[in-house]
């Protein structure tokens, strides 16, 4: 798909009220007239195929051109998307079950499949083992759909309690990840997922980012829930940036616990690294993968793998102050 032509199909979908919102905190942030930044963002929508989202998170009113050249927009995550992975075996990752038995060896905890013919001998097993568990739907993304269930709401049996996942739309229920000490340093209240990206280029194979997302006191970590990040140094398993949400706020120490942010580093860094790797190379047909690590008290373990990666976390202004952006870190792989 061309640019223009991926211009005017957003063109068509976008949510304009939204939009004059974004320009309406762009206008106070960034000092320039709505015109301008109007402007601005429709020059980088045919040029660069930036959405208003884009523009905003990378904050590109403050870059030149040649900066605005390294910024991972979503036309050009989706165009790598389309050329990397083939959607015949996206269900590996888009189901959630599907994931948990293809990478069972990585996915170390109880799981169980809800639906209309979940044993219910089975379930009640599981609720006498954990205090607590996580249902989510089978497919989504964003932390959306996911509820944390405790003993009180099972308290009525596993027939009601079977009847209630299903109210809720939920397609899985598994045993809560408990994270490292460590880990939980940062925020107690959720697991603190690694985002690692693997990329089986034509020019090489490896990881091509990190970013560590740090929940902000919801059950979730996610970005979309108010959730954090900051940039992982592939090398070492530290932070290398402050941490920044998708309102623009950054945080050289966590809000909640006072921990520092830059500097932080991973337990069992190495090892998280080898198992992405290794497990690149289950669906070569994907190519381009976003896994999700939690890190426990024995090591790394999935939470998920994404087939479609979200281009928002690698893009934070925040994580790229002298204006390159993650562009450059791909072009090291493939040709983009």
């Amino acid at each position: 798909m061309s640019r223009l032509s991926y211009a005017v199909k957003r063109a068509v979908k976008m949510d304009y009220r939204r939009m004059w919102q974004t320009t309406d905190y762009l206008k106070k942030k960034s000092g320039k007239s709505r015109t301008w930044l109007m402007k601005d963002m429709l020059r980088c929508a045919l040029k660069y195929n930036a959405g208003y989202m884009d523009y905003k998170i990378a904050e590109m009113y403050r870059l030149t051109d040649a900066q605005k050249q390294t910024v991972i927009t979503r036309g050009i995550s989706n165009s790598i998307v389309r050329r990397m992975n083939d959607k015949a075996y996206w269900h590996f990752f888009d189901d959630k079950t599907q994931f948990n038995e293809k990478f069972g060896k990585y996915v170390h905890r109880d799981w169980i499949l809800i639906g209309p013919d979940t044993d219910l001998t089975a379930l009640q097993s599981m609720m006498d083992r954990h205090p607590a568990l996580i249902g989510k739907p089978l497919e989504g993304s964003s932390g959306q759909g996911i509820y944390k269930y405790e003993k009180k709401d099972w308290q009525d049996g596993a027939r009601a309690f079977h009847e209630k996942l299903c109210a809720d739309g939920i397609g899985i229920l598994e045993e809560i990840v408990i994270q490292h000490p460590q880990m939980a340093r940062l925020c107690p209240t959720s697991v603190n997922t690694c985002r690692i990206a693997t990329l089986l280029g034509d020019k090489q194979q490896g990881i091509v980012y990190a970013f560590l997302r740090i929940g902000n006191g919801k059950v979730m970590d996610n970005v979309d829930c108010g959730g954090m990040a900051a940039r992982i140094d592939l090398d070492s398993g530290k932070l290398l940036t402050v941490g920044a949400d998708k309102a623009g706020n950054t945080y050289e120490k966590h809000p909640m616990t006072g921990t520092s942010i830059i500097g932080f580093e991973i337990p069992f860094w190495e090892e998280a690294k080898a198992m992405c790797l290794e497990a690149a190379q289950i669906v070569p047909q994907l190519r381009f993968v976003a896994w999700d690590v939690a890190i426990t008290e024995n090591g790394p373990t999935f939470i998920e793998g994404n087939s479609f990666p979200s281009h928002a976390v690698p893009q934070f202004a925040a994580h790229y102050p002298d204006g390159i952006g993650i562009l450059p870190e791909f072009r090291k792989f493939i040709d983009v």
